[in-house]
């Protein structure tokens, strides 16, 4: 979900366990050589979303954190691939986190189409992410080192269990 945190607390996390980050909407945006909302206005979103099939697809990779876009979530192929290479988590936020944070949605990179306001995504990818998350964690709360722990401690707990 936009406005969830993966890009800062995806580098902090990565930062902490001396892993590589990863922010899938930069990959795009290095490949197209342009913005997100440029390649969403000039090819449209089904080519945007096939796009980051294919570079989720594609990841062949160990020890990062990968922040993928807000859109990733609509391909099942992708999000299995995910789970396969790694820990699925989802930030989950509340609506009026969502728009509290997304203040500067024209200068972040944020796929807003007209059609699809800010408030009918939160709610159309609600059920996906749950569904495809291995760990959710309530991400409502300004990021602090405390916060940082505490998924910390979450992620190891989940890692721990399936470790048995």
């Amino acid at each position: 979900m936009p406005g969830s945190g993966k890009s800062t607390l995806g580098r902090r996390l990565a930062a902490l366990r001396g892993l590589k980050f990863i922010d899938t909407d930069t990959l795009i945006e290095r490949y197209e050589n342009k913005p997100i909302q440029d390649i969403v206005n000039f090819r449209g979103i089904r080519y945007l979303r096939a796009l980051e099939e294919e570079l989720l697809l594609g990841l062949q990779i160990d020890r990062h954190v990968v922040a993928t876009g807000g859109s990733a979530v609509y391909s099942p192929k992708a999000m299995a691939h995910m789970g396969r290479i790694g820990v699925r988590l989802y930030l989950k936020i509340n609506l009026p986190t969502l728009l509290r944070r997304v203040n500067n949605s024209t200068s972040r990179g944020l796929v807003k189409m007209p059609q699809h306001p800010l408030p009918r995504l939160y709610f159309e990818r609600l059920s996906l992410y749950d569904e495809a998350a291995d760990i959710v964690s309530d991400n409502n709360w300004p990021m602090t080192a405390m916060r940082v722990d505490a998924l910390i401690k979450q992620l190891d707990g989940y890692l721990n269990s399936m470790s048995k």
